[in-house]
């Protein structure tokens, strides 16, 4: 069973930068799409971002600009560049491919605060 690690997070001033990683124990090449979501206290998890193998990205409208997804399947990694962060960007950011692996790491928190 593939296992997911996110890394990356920290405590950031509006406008900062972020870069998050998710490493997979085994290979993401099976899962043409990689997400990244993210779960705010006491709401529920929404999807941010896609890649595909193609290349394609796809982005939730809000982060839309600012964050970039792409992944390394020689290294089994998938990374969030996040750009301009805004306090509405604080919450907890997981990663999962499509259909998702058998579990979902422990996430990565980000909180943007002055």
């Amino acid at each position: 069973q593939v296992q997911l690690v996110e890394s990356g997070g920290g405590l950031v001033q509006p406008g900062g930068s972020l870069r998050l990683s998710c490493a997979a124990s085994g290979s993401i090449f099976s899962r043409n799409l990689m997400d990244w979501y993210r779960q705010a206290p006491g709401k529920q998890r929404e999807f941010v971002a896609r890649v595909a193998n193609s290349g394609f990205t796809s982005y939730v409208d809000s982060v839309k600009g600012r964050f970039t997804i792409s992944r390394n399947n020689a290294k089994n990694t998938v990374y969030l560049q996040m750009n301009d962060l805004k306090p509405e960007d604080t919450a907890v950011y997981y990663c999962n491919g499509v259909p998702t692996f058998g579990s979902w790491g422990q996430g990565t928190q980000v909180t943007v605060s002055s």
